[in-house]
């Protein structure tokens, strides 16, 4: 039971360290849009990629006000809560397996 204890404690570490790596990715992006980069940018170009899909699902329910796009804002919140939510629960049953 304890190797099972222990994957579940390294899984729930490695989403904690993924969700907190997708925020600043995001926010990579919401800065990249405030300066107008170089859509050819491999590095633009990773951002967008790695966040549009996300991003545009967001969208389609939250629309554009005023010229200000809410969905990375949305998109961070959405991830604070899984980290908030999802990794103590994992690490609590890992600790209740244990």
């Amino acid at each position: 039971m304890f190797v099972l204890a222990n994957f579940i404690e390294a899984v729930a570490t490695v989403i904690n360290i993924l969700l907190g790596t997708y925020v600043w990715v995001v926010i990579g992006r919401v800065v990249i849009s405030w300066v107008n980069a170089d859509p050819y940018n491999p590095i633009v170009n990773f951002l967008y990629q790695i966040t549009e899909p996300l991003l545009s699902r967001i969208r389609r329910f939250l629309p554009v006000f005023g010229g200000l796009d809410f969905a990375p804002m949305l998109l961070i919140l959405a991830i604070i809560f899984l980290q908030s939510f999802l990794v103590p629960t994992l690490r609590q049953l890992a600790q209740t397996i244990g």
